[in-house]
């Protein structure tokens, strides 16, 4: 009968074989930084007097929202913040429910252009 080191060495050398585990897309820092990337390059190509906005329709409706702020919640949870009709608002949404249009929206004519915060949760 085999002893619990004889097993337990065992099995560590046979996960020792074992290719590392891919980079987890399904969680909101790794869908961050790939929102980011789009973002950052589609606010790129806008001039002086237009700044992003999303196109969201998950409500029934379409609402255009002019993004101040993006961030997360870690695990799943997207933050979304900024204003939809003049109005301050924050989208929470599961990653699993990303579904927007990035689109342009004319920058606040009392304001210079302002790019969107990208907010990284601090460690507590």
């Amino acid at each position: 009968m085999l002893d619990t080191k004889t097993i337990y060495e065992t099995a560590m050398k046979q996960i020792g074989d074992i290719e590392p585990i891919p980079l987890a897309y399904s969680y909101s820092d790794t869908q961050f930084e790939i929102l980011c990337k789009y973002i950052k390059e589609f606010e790129s190509k806008l001039d002086s007097e237009h700044e992003v906005g999303l196109l969201l329709t998950n409500f029934g409706q379409s609402v255009t929202m002019h993004v101040t702020e993006i961030g997360y919640e870690k695990s799943v949870l997207m933050i979304f913040k900024g204003y939809v009709d003049g109005n301050m608002s924050t989208l929470i949404q599961h990653i699993n429910q990303l579904n927007f249009l990035l689109t342009s929206v004319p920058k606040e004519n009392d304001r210079p252009k302002k790019p969107i915060g990208f907010l990284i949760p601090t460690a507590e």
